[in-house]
């Protein structure tokens, strides 16, 4: 009887050190362990369709954030869209924010261009020069219907 105790006691604890490994691994995987440092900003756009909460923030192919909230402007109807990037990254005023494509049957994600000016972004501030997701199905809907030009 010991011994199946001892046996099961080994099988959980080595169980046990498996997910604990597992969830520090996917916790680095993910971003987690970068917890609090980083600067969130803002911007709003027409169509967030293809993003979501989570959703990787890019600049020039390397993720430097991520989307943390995003929330529709009654007044206005866009997307007022929240960004978190980390403090290492200091961004130009005059940067802008896209929402692209990994390709045909890829996901999407929010890109960074950096412009050229000499003043940076303040933590919380927006970022005005915004450019919404490009829907491919009504892409394909005008391309197939003829673009609508057809009379």
């Amino acid at each position: 009887m010991a011994r199946e105790n001892t046996a099961e006691i080994i099988t959980g604890g080595a169980v046990l050190a498996i997910a604990v490994g597992f969830f520090l691994y996917a916790g680095q995987i993910s971003g987690l362990s970068k917890g609090g440092i980083s600067h969130t900003y803002w911007a709003s756009f027409r169509s967030v369709e293809g993003i979501a909460v989570g959703t990787d923030v890019r600049l020039a192919g390397v993720k430097v954030g991520s989307v943390s909230a995003m929330e529709l402007n009654a007044e206005t109807f866009r997307a007022d869209t929240h960004i978190d990037i980390t403090n290492a990254i200091t961004l130009p005023d005059d940067t802008a924010v896209i929402i692209a494509s990994e390709g045909l049957l890829g996901g999407s994600f929010v890109e960074l261009l950096p412009g050229g000016s000499p003043f940076n972004l303040e933590p919380g501030d927006e970022i005005e020069d915004t450019q919404s997701s490009i829907s491919l199905l009504n892409l394909l809907m005008k391309f197939v219907s003829g673009g609508g030009d057809s009379e």
